[in-house]
């Protein structure tokens, strides 16, 4: 049975370095962000929440119910609490 030559160096010969160019940390960074949504989850609700399609339609009614609940419209913005205005 052969054995594979372990080398520090993990790219192949046909590639060497210097024709890859510089990297640039962080390049895809924030357009990453923008596109991805990820949220973890505890596991106490992972397991009421096997799919990702429940857990989005559980959210929409939640937020349906928190808009007719205090009158707010998908364009409006909300108001600071009054109470926290006064304590000022």
């Amino acid at each position: 049975m052969k054995t594979a030559e372990t080398t520090d160096d993990e790219m192949r010969p046909e590639y060497k370095r210097e024709d890859l160019g510089k990297g640039v940390r962080g390049k895809h960074y924030q357009s990453y962000t923008e596109s991805h949504n990820l949220v973890l989850l505890r596991p106490e609700v992972a397991e009421a929440f096997p799919s990702e399609e429940v857990v989005n339609e559980a959210l929409l009614s939640l937020i349906r119910i928190a808009r007719a609940s205090t009158g707010l419209t998908a364009g409006s913005a909300p108001t600071r609490n009054r109470a926290s205005n006064t304590e000022q």
